[in-house]
């Protein structure tokens, strides 16, 4: 199966997906951010839902809950688990 066909943005998936970070688009401090969370190339997460009108993401990394705006969201690239 090819990689980089099966990539994709982390706000394309839906509900209860899992996934395998990819790649991080983020920079400086977000960037950061997102990796003391553990949210890191090869990293695994599960999206646990979206607020109203999909301007929150909720994820799953490890034990740890976590919500992001969705631009932040759309940095995030995965791979979903078959």
């Amino acid at each position: 199966m090819d990689t980089v066909a099966t990539m994709v943005n982390l706000t394309e998936c839906t509900k209860g997906c899992r996934a395998t970070v990819v790649k991080l688009n983020a920079r400086g401090a977000l960037k950061q951010r997102l990796v003391s969370f553990g949210v890191m190339k090869g990293a695994k997460l599960t999206l646990l839902g979206y607020a109203p009108a999909k301007k929150t993401v909720e994820i799953k990394v490890g034990r740890m809950r976590l919500a992001l705006r969705k631009e932040e969201a759309e940095m995030i690239e995965v791979q979903p688990d078959a």
